[in-house]
Order: structure tokens, then sequence, then C-alpha cells
């Protein structure tokens, strides 16, 4: 029986709602502390051969993530076309297969249409996505907030759909939590248990914990940890934001009014 934290993907099952990345940390050792102290046990990899070998020192990102403690997400980042993102995907899953580590059957799709908003190319993602689909993956799709390609995508068999909060790396926050909503509920509507995961743009733990609070099923996120002046404190703060906006949009906030509702009943007061 799941736990309330734990989220099912495909053949995975996740017992932390938060997700990270791997990129642009100061050491690899600095990376593996953080991702202990953000308590997941997911991390995403870009698996293009060049990404996985850190540039200064020339080690392998992989032997500092303990394969008895993470399932790895592996991502097709950097993947401009359909077929890029096809050819990364199966490599992926060639690296991961046989090698100790979870994650050889699903793949992060990012099919991206420039290299200043790094905003997803919505037809060359869902062309990728068909293919990846029918080649048994399960397909984890990064998109846009558009509520109808979030649909198309679900109709195209993604085994989750993870719009952008705001373009990557960019700290904004959700930028049109709305948008969001609509999802959640056109997703939803009939499949309660389908997950929904914002991908993207959070700068900092309040950021997660608004996402978590709209109801989405988790947050995928990097630069809002590697980048900050202390990643390892952010990595916890992440960790406790995520679990406490899951638990307030649980709890269901009280509505927003224009005055003020006294504390106290007025019944009984002393006058004079």
């Amino acid at each position: 029986m799941m736990t309330d934290q734990e989220l099912k993907i495909g053949p995975y099952t996740l017992n932390s709602r938060l997700i990270v990345g791997t990129g642009k940390y100061s050491s690899l050792e600095l990376m593996q502390q953080c991702h202990a102290e953000s308590r997941t046990n997911c991390v995403t990899v870009a698996v293009r051969r060049e990404r996985l070998v850190d540039k200064n020192s020339g080690r392998n990102i992989l032997d500092f993530i303990d394969p008895g403690k993470y399932i790895l997400l592996p991502n097709t980042a950097g993947c401009f076309t359909a077929d890029e993102v096809v050819r990364v995907a199966r490599l992926g899953r060639e690296l991961l297969e046989g090698s100790g580590y979870q994650g050889s059957q699903w793949v992060k799709l990012e099919c991206l249409g420039d290299t200043k908003t790094l905003l997803p190319e919505p037809l060359g993602t869902l062309e990728a996505l068909k293919i990846l689909v029918a080649e048994g993956f399960h397909v984890l799709v990064y998109c846009s907030d558009d509520v109808m390609l979030c649909k198309r995508i679900k109709e195209a068999g993604a085994a989750a759909v993870m719009p952008a909060g705001s373009p990557i790396g960019s700290g904004q926050g959700v930028l049109n939590p709305n948008a969001i909503r609509i999802i959640l509920e056109e997703l939803k509507h009939n499949d309660p248990a389908y997950p929904v995961i914002v991908d993207a743009g959070v700068g900092t733990a309040s950021d997660v914990a608004a996402a978590m609070e709209l109801g989405v099923d988790g947050v995928l996120l990097n630069t809002a940890i590697a980048g900050a002046k202390d990643p390892v404190k952010m990595a916890a703060a992440m960790a406790l934001a995520t679990e406490a906006g899951r638990l307030a949009g649980a709890a269901g906030r009280i509505p927003r009014k224009l005055y003020a509702t006294a504390s106290s009943p007025w019944e009984g007061r002393i006058n004079g």
C-alpha cells in the first residue's frame, strides 16, 4: 500500500514528490550531498554521452549516484528535433540496462525550440512521444502550460505531463497558476491518479510549496538548488517545501476576503 508521499509513474514508485537534477554543481561531491538533503529518490540525468563526464575532473557523474538509493530518470536535454530525442532516449536505455540502476524503462522527453528561451517545440515533442511510446518507453513529457497541448500529450500515451512553471533556470516560479489549475482539472477529471509535475522555473522553496498547493503531483528542479548561495541548505528547504505544500493543498486554504474577519467572537465583549 502506497503512502501519501509516494508517487507512481509508469513502473516506478517514488518515495518523494521532488525530483532533482545533476547539472551546474561546483563539484560532484556537492551534488551528492544536495541529493541526500533533498530526500529525493529520483535523479534525472542528461544521457547524451558527453554530459555524463564532469568537464573539470573527468569523473563520471554516475559514480556519485548510488543505485541502491536513487532511481535514474534519463532525460533528452539538449535535443532540438524528434530524431535527436529518440536517438538519445535509446542511448539512455542502453546505458542503464544491466548497469544496476533502475530507470531503463522510462525517459524524460525534452525537445527544445531554441537556445534562447529553452521552451519546448510542440510538434517535435508529440512526434518523438509517439515513437517512444510505440517502442515501450514510459515517457514523462516536458511541455508548455498550454492545456490543449497537455491534453494531446496525455492522449498520445505519456506516462506524465510536465508543464513548465516558467522558463528553465529562470527562477520566476509558477508564472501562470491558473493554467496549471486548468491542466489539472482537464487531465485528472476522469483520471485523478494521472501524474502532473511542474518542471522548470522554480527559484526557491516558496515556489515549490506554491506549486504543490495547486495540486500537482510533484516538482522537478535543478538550478534552484545548484545555483543557490548555499545549495545544501536549499536542498533541505526544497524537501520541506514539497511536503508542506502537498499537506497544505490537501488541507484546503481559507478563501481570500476583501475585509477582515475576527478570530474571536464579538458576543460577550466588554463595552466602554
